[in-house]
């Protein structure tokens, strides 16, 4: 059995009016981000993980913010194809764990429904995902409600 370990971050910045789109859900918010795609910074920090456990480089080398294509994508739709590439390469996830830095709104209310999205849109089951949600104390970016970021680990394994 071959292990590989991937690592990813993103972030978007905040604004009044956007859509809020974290663990492929919905978010009802007065903020959301400002992005090329939904802007789903979970979703984008998982597919860097995912891609650089196999080293595939990243996101935006297989998803162009460049290309008329990608413009508004779900990022469910990113995810999916990112994990086929990953199967391809005749891996499968062993376990995802993610943190989302926002200071509002409180995301523990959403992270059950977000665990069940990605793992029915990854096929896989909801006990390989772990979200975690922080606040950086109203410092910085995330802290001033300018923006959100968030960090992914992947384990991917080859039988």
């Amino acid at each position: 059995m071959e292990f590989r370990i991937g690592q990813g971050f993103d972030v978007h910045r905040l604004a009044d009016g956007e859509t809020l789109w974290l663990g492929g859900i919905l978010i009802q918010h007065y903020k959301g981000t400002v992005a090329y795609s939904d802007g789903d910074v979970l979703i984008h920090a998982i597919c860097d993980a995912l891609l650089g456990s196999l080293k595939l480089n990243d996101i935006g080398s297989h998803f162009p913010d460049t290309s008329p294509e990608y413009k508004d994508i779900d990022s469910k739709i990113l995810l999916k194809k990112t994990y086929s590439l990953v199967q391809c390469m005749g891996y499968e996830i062993v376990n995802i764990d993610s943190t989302v830095s926002i200071q509002k709104p409180k995301l523990k209310p959403y992270i059950a429904e977000m665990e069940k999205t990605l793992a029915g849109v990854l096929g896989i089951s909801e006990d390989k995902i772990s979200i975690k949600a922080t606040t950086t104390e109203e410092l910085g970016f995330e802290g001033r409600e300018e923006g959100i970021s968030a960090t992914a680990v992947v384990l991917v394994k080859k039988e």
